[in-house]
């Protein structure tokens, strides 16, 4: 295999590991919007910011000029949070060459359209290749050397292949799906589900009712996935369950964290204020219930989540119901 020229866009914690995985297989350069970032990965091959303590390789090239990175690439990386997605493609169409793979990192909904990642790529940049790299990596595990797995999803099974061999790295392990919905939602819903799980915990609940909420909550997310286009099998591997279960319960996850803040009785508002990097479920909690009524999919838990995000009602208030919804036989909703 011919080396590829990788262009990675986004400086943040993922954007960064993918950028280091990948730069032990071929060339890479990092584009990301602060110059501060740019000298530091350069000139000390470290992102203190996001990745504290971690050596980043001493061939990854970064630059604060995003055409030098996109003219260049053969496949392109986007590691942007899901509301600047499309500004940093429009970016990306001035200068991209025809028929060079875009793939997203970014386990988001756009709030307004309610789209995909890849959708919105298939929308800025038709007749791209379009695919996701989703499951369940803790950015600073991976960075420690510790074993993980991830998916790499494309419609097309030929360049899914090729670009596998792009993404695996060491102790990272990288499989392929075809299911591009399926493994995109999964990233997307789980993190609403890891808010609730956060309420939880922040509240005293047991390990007995983290499971409830886990399980409950991968039926609801799997429904609406299927729902939408994907696969159920896809829900119950990696991009599913892998990465719901790593959401829930690590100490890292952004989106647990806001969960347990919400639980103090913080506004959504002072939380995120306090945070430097974006937790995507509080974000695309609109649009994920905006998706289920529009796709009649019950989704109580992601509801109850959802009156907590946007100030209709408190942690404490919305926990007490959760896990008492009147119980019907398992495979039916609520």
């Amino acid at each position: 295999m011919n080396e590829l020229n990788i262009g990675v866009l986004g400086g943040g914690s993922w954007g960064t590991t993918v950028a280091s995985l990948v730069a032990r297989n071929t060339p890479v350069t990092l584009w990301a919007r602060n110059p501060d970032t740019v000298a530091e990965i350069n000139d000390r091959h470290s992102n203190e910011t996001y990745l504290p303590g971690a050596k980043l390789p001493d061939n990854l090239r970064a630059t604060a000029d995003i055409m030098d990175v996109v003219c260049h690439a053969d496949v392109i990386v986007m590691g942007v949070p899901s509301q600047n997605f499309r500004e940093v493609l429009m970016e990306v169409r001035r200068c991209i060459r025809a028929w060079v793979p875009v793939i997203s990192l970014t386990k988001g909904l756009e709030l307004d359209t309610r789209m995909r990642m890849t959708e919105i790529i298939n929308d800025v940049l038709p007749g791209h290749p379009a695919g996701v790299l989703t499951g369940p990596n803790l950015a600073r595990e991976i960075m420690a050397g510790q074993a993980a797995a991830g998916v790499i999803a494309m419609d097309d099974p030929v360049i899914v292949r090729g670009l596998q061999n792009v993404f695996k790295s060491g102790l990272f392990r990288v499989y392929t799906n075809t299911d591009v919905i399926g493994c995109e939602l999964g990233g997307v819903l789980k993190n609403i589900i890891a808010i609730a799980v956060g309420m939880g915990d922040g509240l005293g609940a047991g390990d007995n009712t983290r499971a409830a909420l886990i399980t409950r909550g991968l039926a609801e997310v799997t429904r609406l996935g299927v729902a939408m286009g994907g696969r159920a099998e896809t829900f119950a591997g990696l991009a599913g369950m892998g990465d719901m279960i790593a959401t829930c319960t690590s100490s890292q996850s952004r989106n647990r964290h806001v969960g347990m803040e919400l639980a103090k009785g913080r506004s959504m508002q002072a939380i995120i204020d306090d945070m430097f990097m974006v937790a995507e479920g509080a974000k695309s909690a609109p649009a994920v219930m905006a998706l289920a009524e529009q796709h009649d999919v019950e989704m109580p838990i992601a509801r109850d989540v959802y009156r907590v995000v946007t100030g209709e009602t408190n942690a404490r208030g919305v926990y007490r119901g959760l896990l008492r919804v009147s119980a019907g036989a398992e495979s039916e909703p609520g």
